[in-house]
């Protein structure tokens, strides 16, 4: 080999080895939902939060649904407030849609909307970009970008960040809209279909690209009775079921994130499929909301086998 070619190797080797390192750098996101609710009062508290994780400098925020409380009117100007809002994050923006936003509004004082009619709204103000929401636009994978049966579920995406998979999944409180009449539940089999195979479907792309670990972010809390694992009733059973049956076949780390419950909880909620044994390579992280407008900040080390480590981001003029 000339001696030309023996540099031009070894300038390849090292491009190669600054890739893999850099692929493999560790980055922080945030994770924060369940707010504001207290409307009006709460838009300073939400705005000082916002203020403070574009301090932080995060490589993306991730909100978990609920923008509002279930007792606030569905409307269209409450959307394009919130829209706002998200665009005032210095960094990407990936939203989940919530139970508040849309499968609650039915309720009198949520305005008596159609919930079908404001998923619709939903998914036509926050979702028909290739992108994130925030000043600074990720690119994102839709759902109906590589399955085209599921044309409307354009609310599931996926990125790669470093190594690690992240997954938003529609997957809404008050039972995943399994309830209430004959249109609420034809939605929930459909969603749960289309939800059931992005789940797979994400998995299977995590190995076939050999990345460290997935993050799953949607709104539902599916852990706050044994039951919902288990009983034909429960509209959290069947994905309860494929993240256990994914998570022990990928074998590797996997976060789930998740508000609806209002309190900060990191744990390892999942059983083994044969319900002997703690799950161990998922960890649920269950973000504050409500009366707590605050949030979580992840910092994930691709290198680790544990990647993933947890600090409460707290705006101290928002503690009451």
């Amino acid at each position: 080999m000339s001696l030309k070619n023996k540099i031009q190797t070894i300038f390849c080797l090292l491009a190669f080895f600054v890739l893999i390192n850099a692929n493999a750098e560790t980055f922080k996101f945030v994770a924060l939902g369940d707010m504001p609710y207290n409307i009006p009062n709460d838009y300073i508290r939400f705005e000082r939060l916002i203020q403070q994780i574009n301090k932080s400098q995060p490589s993306f925020s991730i909100f978990i649904g609920d923008t509002k409380s279930g007792g606030t009117p569905c409307s269209n100007e409450h959307v394009e407030k919130i829209q706002r809002y998200f665009n005032e994050f210095e960094s990407p923006l990936i939203y989940s849609p919530g139970d508040n936003e849309w499968t609650d509004c039915h309720r009198l004082l949520a305005g008596s909307f159609n919930p079908l009619e404001r998923l619709q709204n939903l998914r036509e103000s926050f979702f028909l970009s290739k992108s994130s929401l925030g000043k600074t636009k990720l690119p994102l994978i839709r759902q109906p970008d590589v399955m085209k049966q599921f044309s409307q579920y354009v609310e599931n995406s996926y990125w790669i960040k470093n190594k690690i998979l992240f997954v938003s999944l529609n997957i809404p409180g008050s039972n995943n809209n399994f309830e209430r009449n004959l249109n609420a539940v034809e939605e929930y089999y459909q969603r749960n279909s289309a939800n059931l195979a992005w789940i797979e479907y994400t998995f299977n792309v995590a190995k076939k690209q050999n990345l460290s670990a997935i993050v799953f972010a949607y709104q539902a809390d599916m852990f706050y009775s044994p039951n919902q694992a288990t009983d034909l009733s429960s509209g959290y059973r069947d994905t309860l079921n494929s993240f256990t049956v994914n998570a022990e076949r990928f074998n590797n780390p996997v976060l789930l994130i998740h508000g609806d419950s209002h309190f900060l909880k990191i744990d390892q909620p999942l059983k083994t499929s044969n319900k002997k044994n703690v799950l161990e390579n998922v960890v649920r992280l269950q973000v504050m909301g409500e009366e707590q407008i605050q949030a979580v900040e992840i910092t994930i080390d691709p290198n680790k086998n544990s990647p993933f480590s947890f600090r409460p981001l707290i705006v101290p003029a928002n503690s009451r």
